[in-house]
């Protein structure tokens, strides 16, 4: 069993999993990482480059995660938005 799935279909997607679990703690960990890694780098503290450097790799964790499934689900949002412009075309051309 994988623990962080990387392919998904467009229903998949559209489900809660524990991906988005994850994507969601680990945004917030970025977030306060960052901003405190950043204030102490600022400071000069040594400690706030370490934890700057945690922020920065726990965002490209965060990225590695839930990129694929964003990816499916705007890859779908694009077929529906190009279908419906195509029917949208041919009504105001009275086809």
């Amino acid at each position: 069993m994988k623990l962080i799935k990387r392919k998904w279909t467009a229903d998949e997607a559209e489900e809660w999993t524990k991906e988005d679990l994850f994507a969601c703690i680990l945004s917030s960990l970025v977030y306060i990482t960052i901003i405190i890694g950043t204030a102490l780098s600022f400071l000069l503290i040594w400690t706030g480059f370490i934890i700057l450097a945690i922020g920065i790799v726990l965002a490209f964790l965060m990225f590695f995660i839930i990129d694929p499934k964003l990816k499916t689900m705007s890859e779908e949002y694009e077929k529906k938005q190009k279908s419906y412009l195509e029917n949208l075309e041919k009504l105001e051309r009275w086809e």
